[in-house]
């Protein structure tokens, strides 16, 4: 194949962009101040785009680029890109599943001893001189607990693996029970929430999880429960874990993810018994180096042989 032309739909690692300037004919549509003007002028002339999960690339964007044939981006969740569009086109989707179960799963692990033992709260409570005037409240205990995995798959099950060390009885909420796993499946999500002192949210994003952890979900899991999210924001009613965490219809939540990053509602900002990050589960060197390494590896097996090295199910 001769060279690609490739947009770049959006900021990308330092070294992905350097690697990706030697080898292919880029152009930073992200940064361009008319890029529609652009697009009509030149998007017949591009076979590829390369863009971050959280940017993703539109069915607007597939439209205005007629020759577009690979798209791979830097992300294992793939809802902001168009897939059904792409799939329709032929267009291959590549993206980077795998390098960042870890890392994500250290995180998801991270924000449930935090938020049990309220170890970032004890911190402030400390760092504010509060502790010479009287002990840090009790917290709540991790090991021996119950924990619910909402979407079982890689991340989850590597999530599942972290908590078998701290001797946790675990079950998950799958669209359908995967056989080959040693965890207890239930069917409905309610039942999950209503079992679980700890109830993880791993699943993927989109349409088909758009606020599944509902306002019901939420008075299932109780005064008792926590909630932890590194998945999607959408995936959870946001609202509804505000109105819950307000009135402390749960014990707490842990989140990493949010509907409309970056901005965290400042309802949540003001509560206690929340633990935020800034969408950082897989920002580490070593996982980061490694999804930039696969988004080009990803581009250039397709320039070798018309296919992507690591493709979306149901794109390659």
């Amino acid at each position: 194949m001769s060279k690609l032309n490739v947009i770049q739909n959006s900021s990308l690692p330092a070294w992905l962009e350097e690697n990706l300037v030697k080898h292919f004919n880029v152009y930073p549509l992200w940064s361009d101040t008319a890029p529609e003007k652009f697009l009509a002028e030149h998007g017949s002339e591009y076979q590829a785009v390369v863009s971050r999960a959280a940017v993703g690339v539109s069915e607007s964007l597939i439209n205005k680029l007629p020759n577009l044939k690979v798209i791979s981006s830097f992300g294992v969740g793939y809802d902001k890109v168009a897939i059904e569009v792409a799939k329709s086109k032929g267009i291959q989707v590549g993206y980077t599943p795998d390098v960042l179960n870890d890392c994500v799963a250290d995180t998801a692990f991270g924000l449930l001893i935090d938020i049990a033992r309220q170890m970032s709260a004890s911190d402030r409570y400390a760092r504010a001189g509060n502790w010479t005037s009287n002990p840090y409240p009790m917290t709540t205990k991790v090991s021996g607990k119950k924990l619910g995995i909402l979407g079982l798959g890689r991340i989850g099950q590597v999530i599942a693996k972290r908590a078998s060390g701290f001797e946790m009885e675990i079950r998950y909420h799958n669209r359908k029970k995967n056989p080959d796993l040693p965890y207890q499946f239930e069917s409905s999500l309610i039942e999950l929430a209503k079992w679980c002192d700890f109830l993880v949210v791993a699943s993927a994003g989109g349409a088909e999880t758009n606020n599944l952890v509902s306002e019901e979900v939420l008075n299932s899991l109780g005064p008792k429960g926590y909630l932890i999210n590194i998945a999607r924001g959408t995936v959870v009613d946001e609202q509804a874990l505000i109105e819950a965490l307000q009135n402390k219809k749960i014990a707490g939540a842990g989140l990493d993810v949010y509907k409309d990053e970056p901005n965290i509602p400042e309802a949540l900002l003001a509560l206690d018994n929340t633990v935020l990050l800034p969408h950082v589960a897989s920002a580490t060197n070593e996982t980061r180096q490694a999804m930039a390494e696969l988004v080009f590896e990803n581009l250039m097996n397709y320039t070798k042989t018309g296919r992507v090295k690591v493709g979306v199910p149901g794109t390659v």
